[in-house]
């Protein structure tokens, strides 16, 4: 309990602390801030699900670009509070069928499908909007300042740091850990898998449909290609891995430097970022397999073997 309560009070202190960065922000500098938060709920959001699971998911940008869009169709009609309501309510919906129909996959099968998912979605959008709406993206004019998203990205991300917490701490949470471990051995002690997995990749989709919705604003044009643009959850999974998935507060670790690197291979190489986004994935992936925090726990239990008697 002492040291929970700590947990929770560091946190809320960090909290108080990043509130004021707008006030003393540049323009630049809460780009950035708003850039970091972004990706420090997505990839939280997804160590929600693959982390204990072991699940390689690639639809992030399906529910980050459902988002998105539902607030470029509603914004200018509905009041601010409804239409992140309708956009969780449409991710969750979509995380729901789908992961009833797929999450009986696993390994490599898993992947393919999730990133066929995103193009299946961008695509079905593409053609709605050409066939049905006789248009290709839509203008998003939301009353929304960038000071305004900073500050529900960081209520989203505290959000998404707290129930990832309570959910650990939980029956799901060690039934998750049991399915990831073996998820054979998981049936056999009698825990229902299927159910356990499409609850939290739900849970687990609702953030980053909510985290696309608040980002929106930031663009004044969103067509299929911005929405849903896979290169998204690519880097939300190079952050989470090179963070380390296996912890709740890894991807944060990875998001933070990761922004900053891609931000600057963006603006130097614009038409080599997604090269330099592979090369980076497979030296995370070949270098440091359990990220930073990997790293930290072997280094830490090598210094406890070293000074015991």
């Amino acid at each position: 309990m002492r040291r929970g309560a700590v947990i929770v009070a560091i946190a809320a202190l960090a909290l108080g602390l990043l509130a004021f960065v707008p006030w003393i922000a540049d323009g630049y500098q809460l780009s950035l801030a708003i850039g970091i938060l972004n990706y420090a709920v997505l990839a939280t959001a997804w160590t929600l699900f693959s982390g204990p699971t072991r699940y390689v998911s690639l639809a992030t940008v399906a529910f980050f670009g459902i988002g998105a869009y539902t607030v470029a169709v509603l914004g200018e009609v509905l009041a601010w509070p409804v239409v992140l309501l309708i956009a969780l309510g449409t991710g969750s919906v979509v995380a729901l069928v789908v992961g009833f129909a797929t999450l009986r996959l696993s390994g490599v099968y898993f992947v393919i499908f999730t990133f066929g998912l995103a193009e299946l979605i961008r695509q079905v959008v593409t053609w709605f909007e050409v066939n049905v709406t006789r248009t290709l993206g839509r203008y998003v004019f939301v009353d929304i300042s960038q000071e305004q998203i900073y500050w529900q990205l960081l209520g989203l991300t505290a959000l998404v740091f707290g129930a990832g917490y309570a959910i650990r701490r939980s029956r799901l949470g060690l039934a998750l850990r049991v399915i990831g471990d073996d998820e054979v051995v998981a049936r056999h002690l009698g825990i229902g898998t299927t159910a356990a997995k499409v609850a939290l990749f739900t849970f687990s989709a609702g953030f980053m449909t909510l985290c696309g919705a608040i980002m929106a604003p930031r663009w004044t044009y969103i067509d299929p290609a911005i929405a849903f643009n896979p290169v998204v959850s690519f880097q939300v999974l190079i952050m989470a891995l090179l963070g380390g998935a296996h912890r709740l507060y890894g991807p944060l670790l990875g998001v933070i430097p990761l922004t900053l690197l891609f931000e600057f291979l963006l603006a130097r190489f614009p038409n080599h970022f997604s090269i330099l986004i592979g090369l980076a994935f497979m030296a995370i992936v070949y270098a440091i397999p359990r990220g930073i925090t990997g790293l930290v726990e072997q280094a830490s239990a090598r210094l406890r073997r070293g000074a015991a008697p």
